[in-house]
């Protein structure tokens, strides 16, 4: 595990003052890390750095990434998982972890996926294999696949496509319907909200497209509000 370190934390840990981590932190010796806040930290790494040790080399991982969508689906990640043992075997791959989980593949936060992302981030994962591409996620899987890359891990795709019910493909995409129809329900709220407030401004000041004189509404103005 790459543990993060405060400044302070870490200047004890390598005998050195915060003063000192500052200034090679300006002239480039041994750059802080920062978080999206802009806190500073550091890393094991950053540890072997400042003390100029070899860093010792850790054993990668070859990890299998299983997943459905539901719990009435156990047994399909069953089989899942057996078939992707057997072509991890078929190629020669020690399998040194296996990961299961239960969760849709639109869902980001799924406790097993956001720790493999750690392991990932952490450089833990030589390999990791799935066995279809919707199995990691449904959308973005070229940035989870670069990712990986970028972390000195490469994914290897089993490209089983019996592996990957339809039925999950088909609930995705009623879950990406269902949050647009939602999104376009609302606008007969905003409408409400809107003239809402013109009623309260100057009518000389604002005008609002549905304070003006009265029309029908056009097909199209009428679908958007349904």
């Amino acid at each position: 595990m790459n543990a993060r370190y405060k400044p302070g934390e870490f200047a004890k840990k390598i005998n050195r003052s915060i003063g000192t981590l500052r200034i090679w932190d300006k002239n480039g010796k041994l750059p802080a890390k920062r978080l999206p806040s802009g806190h500073r930290y550091y890393t094991e790494e950053d540890y072997y750095k400042a003390l100029s040790l070899e860093q010792p080399k850790v054993k990668k991982k070859t990890v299998i990434y299983a997943r459905v969508s539901s719990t009435k689906q156990k047994q399909d990640l069953i089989r899942q998982r057996e078939a992707l043992e057997r072509f991890c075997l078929a190629r020669g791959y020690i399998i040194d972890e296996v990961i299961e989980e239960i969760g849709g593949g639109l869902n980001y936060t799924r406790p097993q996926f956001l720790r493999l992302m750690t392991m990932i981030e952490n450089k833990e994962i030589g390999t990791l294999v799935i066995a279809f591409k919707d199995r990691l996620c449904r959308f973005g899987f070229e940035y989870f696949e670069n990712f990986l890359t970028t972390h000195e891990g490469k994914l290897v795709v089993a490209n089983a496509q019996t592996l990957s019910p339809q039925q999950e493909l088909v609930e995705d995409l009623m879950a990406v319907i269902h949050s647009f129809s939602c999104r376009l329900y609302g606008l007969r709220k905003y409408k409400k909200e809107i003239n809402k407030i013109v009623k309260r401004c100057d009518p000389g000041e604002v005008s609002s497209p549905w304070e003006r004189a009265p029309r029908e509404e056009t097909k199209n103005e009428a679908n958007m509000l349904e």
